[in-house]
């Protein structure tokens, strides 16, 4: 499968007083995703800077094509409020092909505006 009809699932974390609707809102207005979906509020333990860590963030999934990671990655570290935010990538490898297809459609105007770049 060519990278531009490739789907892959972003993951990322937003503090729990952040505006997760507005970050989703962006992305996809930017086309740079279909679809942001932000899970309710839970708590995150890591360790940042040799120091142990509990703090309450949003969980986000955010379905976009592989042609725009790089594009969304960069969008990501923008508008992100943390200096190193969660950024993970999940290859799809499957799945209900008119979703696909409505998510490669939902993106297209973004992936048109990479290839001429």
């Amino acid at each position: 499968m060519a990278k531009d009809e490739q789907v892959s699932l972003v993951l990322t974390t937003l503090p729990g007083s952040v505006d997760g609707d507005r970050f989703g809102r962006t992305l996809v207005e930017e086309r740079l995703a279909a679809c942001v979906h932000i899970h309710g509020a839970g708590r995150s333990v890591y360790r940042w800077e040799n120091q142990l860590v509990v703090e309450e963030e949003q969980s986000v999934t955010i379905k976009t094509t592989a042609d725009l990671v790089l594009t969304l990655e960069r969008r990501i570290g923008e508008l992100h409020s943390y200096r190193e935010p969660e950024i993970l990538v999940i290859t799809v490898s499957g799945g209900s092909a008119s979703y696909l297809a409505w998510l490669k459609r939902s993106t297209q105007a973004a992936s048109v505006l990479e290839s001429k770049e």
